[in-house]
């Protein structure tokens, strides 16, 4: 990066030299004789560095630092001073500089600092940047549901928003559970904390208390440094246990507590911290069976379980696949530079009629697939992998069948593709369809075809539930 340095020194010789020195390490310079034409530069563009002296008539260095802190926060700020002036700088430092340099200047010295600074920068942008996209990869808008079972979801996670409370994500594997809990903590109070996805199950027993606690050096054998656990990483935010059945009754014991006393304290310490973060667990398993059968506590069942979200399985809601594999064609149009309009109905047929035991996310991989192999601009069976080509027969794709129940077949799968396509706009529908408004109706509720009523509603935005 090439960051803009601004020098503010009301005496020329110092102001052009050190502005010379910085120019010819590649920076983007300005100067400035006074406080005031500092701050008509620094209000007109984006300064990345200011190099301030604290004397100055006119405004003091101390009150232009004070002024660039309110018009222009992620301004870095270094004030120069002389020997005789350290306490001011120090006191600086309390008004937000970053550091000063002494009176006289060694440039080898600045631009040492300036170095510093950029390298700061640097990190804190890419940190900026990979936060961005994480956020963007936990948007609501990237979840995809219009079926009923969905806007119920729906309708709960945008309640829960607002909250911080506990919260139990039940749902089979890969329907979604991660990018749920995610969008969730990103619209909620604790959105500029830590979202810390943890898999339970990947945790060794042993190390269970360490990696949430965290240790002090020597705390047991191999505790060679002091190490932060989970629960202090996460500061703020929103700790994600993944299958948080995986946990042993000891280890449950001890998250319990943490619960209970809203303090967790470091194995080998004797001081407590407090909790500060929200926990959403999620779970494949029936949490109900195993609390009766022993294997999971029932009170951290109760305590995680403040509100419960179940997220229905692809193949109770049938009606969001031509959605879903639209919104994944686009996406893979987009990673692997390709012009694929669609599937067609044969192959939509199949897709409806497959179980997708691995759920959205089965489906998202499938249609990745297909795309890599597809030679035209519609997906067709032979794209499919082999193992969902060979369903084929018991969907019906081969031989004759029922005349009526074919036709059946086939508007339904029109209807779903036209629907999907037109973003579940029934006016655009229906006028591609050739169908009236009633007709539309009729045949949709004659064919089981379901969706939330008024599309510009929030839950009603498409969603993406291709992770966990």
């Amino acid at each position: 990066m090439k960051p803009k340095v601004l020098c503010i020194d009301d005496e020329r010789a110092i102001r052009d030299l050190l502005a010379d020195v910085i120019r010819q390490n590649d920076h983007e310079v300005y100067t400035a004789s006074n406080g005031k034409d500092a701050l008509a530069l620094i209000s007109k563009n984006n300064i990345d560095i200011v190099i301030c002296d604290i004397k100055m008539p006119g405004l003091s260095g101390i009150e232009v630092l004070r002024q660039i802190t309110e018009i222009s926060p992620e301004t870095i700020v270094i004030m120069i001073t002389a020997y005789a002036s350290v306490d001011t700088a120090v006191a600086a430092l309390r008004y937000g500089a970053f550091d000063y340099i002494l009176k006289p200047l060694i440039y080898e010295d600045v631009l040492a600092k300036i170095s510093r600074i950029v390298n700061h920068l640097y990190i804190k942008r890419e940190n900026q940047m990979l936060r961005q996209k994480i956020e963007e990869q936990y948007d609501f808008r990237n979840i995809v549901g219009k079926s009923k079972l969905m806007q119920e979801v729906f309708n709960i996670i945008r309640k829960l928003s607002a909250t911080t409370s506990n919260i139990l994500i039940t749902g089979e594997s890969g329907t979604g559970k991660e990018m749920i809990a995610g969008a969730i903590h990103y619209n909620s109070p604790m959105k500029d904390g830590t979202f810390l996805p943890i898999n339970c199950g990947a945790i060794p027993t042993a190390l269970w208390e360490s990696e949430l606690f965290g240790h002090e050096q020597g705390a047991f054998t191999g505790a060679v440094s002091k190490k932060e656990g989970y629960l202090q990483i996460v500061k703020g935010g929103t700790l994600f246990l993944d299958e948080i059945s995986e946990i042993t009754i000891d280890a449950q014991v001890k998250l319990l507590r943490v619960i209970d006393n809203q303090e967790f304290t470091p194995v080998g310490s004797v001081k407590a911290q407090q909790l500060k973060a929200r926990i959403v667990a999620t779970s494949n398993q029936d949490l109900k069976q195993m609390v009766a059968q022993g294997k999971f506590r029932e009170d951290l069942y109760y305590r995680l379980n403040v509100v419960q979200i179940h997220v229905p399985p692809l193949r109770e809601r049938e009606e969001d696949i031509p959605l879903l594999t639209r919104h994944f064609i686009g996406r893979y149009n987009r990673e692997l530079g390709k012009k694929i309009r669609g599937v067609d109905n044969m192959t939509m047929k199949l897709l409806l009629s497959y179980t997708w035991r691995g759920n959205v996310r089965e489906l998202k991989n499938v249609i990745e697939r297909a795309m890599i192999f597809c030679d035209g601009e519609v997906i067709g069976i032979e794209d499919l992998p082999i193992e969902i080509q060979e369903t084929r027969k018991s969907a019906g794709l081969v031989g004759h069948g029922n005349l009526k129940q074919s036709v059946r077949e086939f508007e339904k799968i029109s209807i779903l593709s036209v629907l999907a396509e037109v973003s579940f706009d029934k006016k655009k529908a229906q006028s591609i369809l050739g169908l009236s408004r009633s007709s539309l109706y009729r045949k949709m509720e004659e064919l089981g075809i379901e969706f939330s009523p008024d599309p510009s509603q929030p839950g009603a935005r498409l969603i993406n539930l291709s992770q966990k």
